[in-house]
């Protein structure tokens, strides 16, 4: 599987040291300063509420970039370049540092559970629990109490101040435990939930800058301690 068409605007840019706003159709952009990614906004990621008292300040804008980044990736819509002046933020993040982030966190997700639809959909409880018990993270039990039937995944992350993908993959969870109303399957062959899923192969040209892989340890390290 090559990078997408959206990697690969990316990659064109980096080569080109652009600097402006890719626009990837109605789903969200990224802020190019000379061919490095410097901040992404998707409509499925609402930036959180920022954390004051943190001790790292970056790291919340690091998370909601790299949350918005993984969804962008994975777009159909068609990327638009438009130059201009810097208007994001100092971070510069390459584009393979970003596939490598977005393939990890696909692999995550998916040995949750199989279907993409959850991702974007309301989060609506079962009104029945067809089990004697059941064990929650801290996480699925703040997404149980205050979904509502209309907030997504993103949308309960931001009222949260949770991070996007801290939230896909609980509620992933939960629709693997049969805790949350699931849609028909998108079309991903069905697999029982915790099987391994299948490696991802997505080729990473040998002309793209390198990933930034002390990074990807730093933004590891926060996601684990944050979920």
């Amino acid at each position: 599987m090559s990078a997408g068409r959206v990697g690969g605007a990316l990659a064109a840019l980096e080569r080109e040291k652009a600097t402006g706003v890719l626009r990837v159709g109605g789903d969200g952009a990224f802020h190019v300063e000379r061919g490095a990614v410097t901040r992404a906004e998707s409509r499925h990621a609402p930036e959180p509420a920022a954390r004051p008292d943190g001790p790292d300040p970056e790291l919340p804008a690091l998370l909601a970039t790299f949350d918005a980044a993984c969804l962008l990736l994975a777009s159909e819509a068609e990327p638009v370049f438009t130059e201009g002046p810097p208007s994001g933020g100092s971070r510069r993040i390459t584009v393979a540092t970003l596939v490598h982030e977005r393939r990890r966190r696909r692999a995550v997700l998916d040995a949750a559970w199989p279907d993409a639809g959850v991702d974007t959909a309301p989060v609506v409880p079962v009104r029945r629990v067809g089990r004697q018990r059941v064990i929650l993270t801290g996480v699925q039990a703040e997404i149980l109490i205050n979904a509502d039937g209309l907030r997504t995944p993103g949308e309960l992350a931001r009222d949260l101040g949770r991070t996007v993908f801290g939230c896909l993959l609980a509620v992933r969870g939960l629709a693997a435990a049969s805790l949350v109303r699931t849609g028909p399957p998108d079309g991903t062959p069905a697999r029982p939930a915790g099987a391994a899923a299948p490696p991802i192969r997505e080729e990473i040209p040998a002309d793209w800058a390198p990933a930034d892989h002390d990074l990807l340890v730093r933004l590891h390290a926060a996601l684990v301690e944050l979920r």
